[in-house]
């Protein structure tokens, strides 16, 4: 009886190491919000995109703060935190609220700006999260793009954020499975050397 819940303990902690390996005891949860539109009119020369989050169960460690951007014909990858031009510049008003300021605004800056947060400290598969993204359009005398084009940009931005977030979700899964399963398989050869050692010392 002993060594049947002897072994059932540790049975108990390779099942706890594995949720913990595939990230479940990590509640960490993140949440991004975007304005859906922002227009522009032609005497702007400098606008402020907005994002907000909120996160549960993280560590009080800041997070990184991504923007991207889908142009009509190709996708940019803006601040990776570091913004990669001066045009571009990252404002912290809050420990939740944070902007994208985009200078020498002009109509080749109509797209749809997504906002991004990571906890990478974290493991869990909702510790990184993406807004909706917000479709910035400079109106006036200037403006070249017509109504279809921001619904594409949309639809576009749509189906490239549900790609990524299967492709990453999916790779994460497959990596935490995968070590739950070692650490699993370890344990058990583990057991049955022991079960072995205690066969062979009976009389």
């Amino acid at each position: 009886m002993a060594s049947f819940n002897k072994f059932k303990n540790v049975l108990m902690l390779a099942f706890d190491w594995i949720l913990y390996s595939a990230g479940a005891a990590d509640t960490c949860q993140v949440k991004v919000t975007q304005p859906r539109f922002q227009e522009a009119d032609s005497s702007m020369q400098t606008v402020f995109l907005s994002c907000a989050f909120s996160a549960s169960g993280c560590t009080s460690f800041p997070p990184q703060v991504l923007w991207f951007r889908f142009l009509t014909n190709k996708h940019e990858d803006l601040c990776i935190p570091e913004c990669k031009k001066q045009k571009f510049k990252v404002h912290f008003f809050s420990e939740q609220n944070i902007s994208l300021q985009i200078n020498d605004l002009t109509v080749d800056d109509n797209a749809v700006y997504i906002c991004g947060i990571s906890f990478s400290n974290s493991s869990s598969l909702h510790a990184k999260q993406t807004g909706d993204g917000t479709v910035l359009t400079k109106t006036g005398e200037e403006t070249q793009h017509s109504n279809g084009k921001l619904i594409f940009l949309i639809i576009t931005s749509s189906l490239m954020f549900l790609y990524s977030t299967a492709v990453f979700t999916f790779f994460a899964v497959y990596k935490k499975i995968n070590s739950g399963r070692k650490i699993f398989q370890a344990i058990a050869q583990e057991l049955q050397k022991q079960k072995y050692a205690e066969r062979y010392r009976q009389p």
